[in-house]
């Protein structure tokens, strides 16, 4: 404990420490909750505002189609129809034209092909707001062929009607629960890998490079009790940054984005409980994994560069989590390394305690952690440890 308590306050005593894991958890996403919205809606109104220049090159082109397309914002050029389509691709580079709408009629059938610059927002947009027109005016014109045939154009074209709002059976509580088990296993990975880096890199080998590590073990304490120590400081800093950095996402989402985006989910007390377990075994069975390969390096450039793919290495189990199917989910999967708690939290935001599968992955991560911290015991008892880095 006296160790644990050196290593966090010299951590804590840093005031970029304390912007990091405080002020950026908190002000992060609501900042990006308000500010992107801002931001993107800002430019699509004003996207939406802006004139674009369309040549449409056809015969006799439906008076009703032009001017729907005119009533969004869009110039229209009439132009007469040309065998080679290309030969107007130059202005839609060069951004004189927007697009270009080649119409041909065909009996009572009418071709359209569109040719515009994805590259450009402008040209892309014309592209979709020429579409929606087309669409518009294709759905009158059917309508129009279905009456003058007799038929009534509603139950014509439109026989079978369902209600969307008696299909699900799911309340509202679960589908919010099934909604955060799709993203929050994988940034609690993102963050409690990167947040670990750091700290566990510059109380081993930070210390060697600084020379200090003499002098800590010249302290009245066996070494597994300095590693101990150690591992409980960093998980510390980890746990905390990871509990206030959801607490600031959470925050984000139920207060700023609004109740339509996200809504309190039915999870029970007990799968809750559970779901912090499982966030604390992952974060101290990182936190022993990364100790266990920056104690084997003397300098912090080594470590970096040791941990760096070490990292994205537990990243991609975590993207693999988000695609197995939790109906008869097998039950060798929460035995394995780092998927093992991942899949319990999306289970447990889904308000599904399972026994068995509990049993599984809590002990599972045990042993993984225990043996992480034996291999960096292992590292700490080398009489290396107290060479200098050089």
């Amino acid at each position: 404990m006296a160790i644990a308590q050196r290593e966090l306050l010299d951590f804590v005593r840093d005031w970029r420490t304390i912007l990091t894991m405080v002020l950026v958890p908190l002000l992060l996403f609501p900042l990006l909750f308000i500010g992107l919205p801002l931001v993107i809606g800002g430019e699509a109104q004003e996207l939406a505002a802006t004139e674009v220049e369309v040549l449409i090159r056809g015969d006799n082109v439906p008076l009703e189609l032009i001017q729907n397309i005119e009533n969004r914002s869009v110039i229209v050029t009439l132009g007469d129809p040309v065998e080679d389509r290309a030969v107007d691709d130059q202005a839609v580079r060069n951004g004189s034209l927007d697009l270009i709408v080649h119409w041909e009629e065909n009996g009572e059938v009418y071709d359209v092909h569109l040719r515009h610059l994805s590259t450009s927002s402008l040209s892309t947009d014309a592209r979709q707001r020429a579409l929606l027109a087309v669409s518009e005016w294709e759905e009158t014109e059917r309508n129009r062929r279905v009456t003058e045939g007799g038929l009534n154009a509603s139950s014509t074209l439109d026989p079978v009607r369902y209600n969307p709002s008696e299909e699900d059976l799911a309340s509202q509580g679960e589908v919010q629960g099934w909604l955060l088990s799709s993203f929050i296993p994988l940034i609690v990975t993102v963050w409690v890998v990167t947040s670990a880096i750091q700290p566990a890199i510059d109380m081993t080998a930070g210390e060697r490079e600084r020379g200090s590590m003499e002098a800590l073990l010249c302290a009245p304490a066996r070494r597994w009790e300095l590693l101990a120590g150690k591992w409980a400081a960093v998980s510390t800093i980890v746990l905390v940054g990871v509990m206030l950095q959801l607490g600031g996402l959470m925050f984000a989402l139920t207060f700023l984005a609004g109740p339509s985006l996200l809504s309190t989910p039915d999870v029970g007390l007990g799968a809750i409980l559970l779901l912090f377990v499982a966030i604390f075994a992952y974060s101290v069975m990182v936190v022993a994994s990364e100790l266990a390969l920056a104690i084997r390096s003397k300098s912090v450039k080594e470590a970096g560069a040791l941990l760096a793919p070490a990292s994205l290495a537990v990243i991609v189990p975590a993207v693999v989590v988000q695609f197995i199917n939790l109906d008869g989910v097998e039950a060798f999967w929460f035995a394995v390394p780092v998927v093992n708690v991942l899949l319990a939290m999306r289970e447990l935001l889904l308000d599904q305690v399972d026994p068995t599968h509990t049993v599984i992955w809590l002990s599972t991560t045990l042993v993984y952690t225990g043996a992480a911290l034996w291999y960096a015991q292992r590292q700490f008892n080398r009489e290396d440890l107290v060479l200098s880095p050089s």
